[in-house]
């Protein structure tokens, strides 16, 4: 309300009339958000891994920049991008493993988040350059019996991208060598929960493993065919993505 000469008016003063719209805002602050859920479940420790979330409508992708700590990461730090590396808005560095985010959504099109965690078990295994057995049913989760294990490559490069393209598959998920896990969803929370399992699938592997030969059973490829069959119906089905199903 403004006032002049005594007359009372309702008109904006010119200083409030805009408001700056923030690129993908709602994106931005789902990755603060689920960044904090990355630390506080140990599925990262410090600033390690990353997140993005990809709009295909506008061709962007927002992701979590380069060496700040989640609890510290404030949703104008999330950067937008396209595919090929060009920052549209932002003013911090993007994470450097954006490639690698990029990569899966050119082979996944259905994939809308990614999410890259150094959880304990899964980089454990990846140490071992080993894949994730089917020990647990939940594994189908991944939309394959197994879970792929990429070449060793630099981190942040375009060879371990390259790396991840070749290994991944029909997976939604792949260990990297060395390294840790890379998980993909319809959606971040599709993403994060499929990230999720795969550390408590590795668990378990590494358990048995552990308990000497033989004690652990994998599951049989018919077996984990009706596990996969079973997780297509699973939940509450998301209409509006590949028909990828959630609540895994």
């Amino acid at each position: 309300m403004c006032v002049k000469e005594g007359v009372i008016s309702a008109e904006t003063p010119p200083a409030d009339k805009e408001k700056t719209v923030m690129v993908m805002e709602t994106e931005r602050q789902e990755i603060v958000e689920y960044g904090k859920r990355i630390s506080s479940e140990g599925l990262a420790k410090g600033t390690a891994g990353n997140i993005s979330i990809y709009d295909p409508d506008t061709g962007l992708m927002a992701v979590s920049p380069s060496g700040i700590g989640y609890f510290d990461t404030m949703p104008e730090d999330v950067v937008i991008m396209t595919l090929d590396g060009k920052i549209v808005d932002g003013a911090r560095k993007p994470s450097s493993e954006y490639g690698l985010h990029a990569v899966i959504y050119r082979i996944k099109p259905e994939a809308r988040a990614v999410v890259h965690t150094h959880s304990k078990y899964c980089t454990a295994l990846a140490c071992m350059r080993e894949p994730l057995k089917p020990y647990h049913y939940v594994i189908a989760a991944a939309g394959t019996a197994a879970v792929p294990c990429a070449e060793y490559a630099t981190l942040g490069t375009p060879e371990l991208a390259e790396k991840v393209r070749e290994a991944l598959g029909e997976s939604r998920a792949v260990l990297l060598a060395n390294h840790g896990l890379v998980a993909c969803g319809a959606d971040l929370d599709g993403a994060f929960s499929l990230a999720v399992n795969c550390e408590f699938c590795a668990e378990l592997q590494w358990m048995c493993e552990c308990a000497g030969e033989n004690r652990g059973v994998v599951l049989s490829e018919q077996e984990m065919e009706a596990a996969m069959e079973r997780f297509r119906s699973y939940g509450q089905t998301d209409n509006s993505s590949s028909g990828q199903t959630k609540g895994y």
